[in-house]
């Protein structure tokens, strides 16, 4: 999915480049607008869960809550990849009471050391106060989906 709107982008750049401002500044100040809008929401659909902090995972910890860590990177293809059924996971009821956690791997060092993370593209599911499972590196979708069913009830 999100090939083809990267696809898309570059596809609109070159139209940009392609219309001759002065020939029909109307249709040049649209696509520009068409453009960025296009950029700022591809932005925001990278994030996939909450910012961790260490208070709020302790305390959803103690109480025995589901939780899924994914320690990310902005600028990994593979976190990227885990983003899209990290996203598609958090959207759906099955989902409801899991929560889901952002580690990023580059400014929350001593996170990323606490959770004995040795690259970006992890992550990790808690049940019942433990770690259950962990994969790393997993940027196919259907292996993502059945790690992350585990988290189910």
């Amino acid at each position: 999915m999100r090939m083809s709107a990267q696809h898309n982008l570059v596809c609109l750049k070159i139209a940009i480049i392609n219309v001759n401002e002065s020939a029909n500044p109307l249709i040049f100040g649209l696509l520009r607008l068409v453009l960025l809008l296009c950029l700022l929401l591809s932005l925001s659909a990278q994030a996939a869960g909450k910012v961790f902090t260490q208070q709020e995972f302790d305390a959803l910890l103690g109480e025995g809550r589901t939780i899924v860590v994914h320690v990310h990177a902005d600028w990994c293809g593979v976190c990227k990849a885990q983003d899209v059924e990290v996203n598609a996971a958090m959207n759906s009821s099955l989902f409801k009471d899991v929560v889901f956690f952002e580690v990023n791997f580059d400014n929350q060092y001593k996170v990323v050391k606490f959770f004995n993370s040795k690259t970006q593209s992890v992550l990790i599911i808690f049940k019942q106060g433990k770690e259950i499972s962990r994969c790393v590196a997993v940027r196919d979708s259907v292996e993502l989906q059945t790690f992350l069913q585990q988290a189910l009830p």
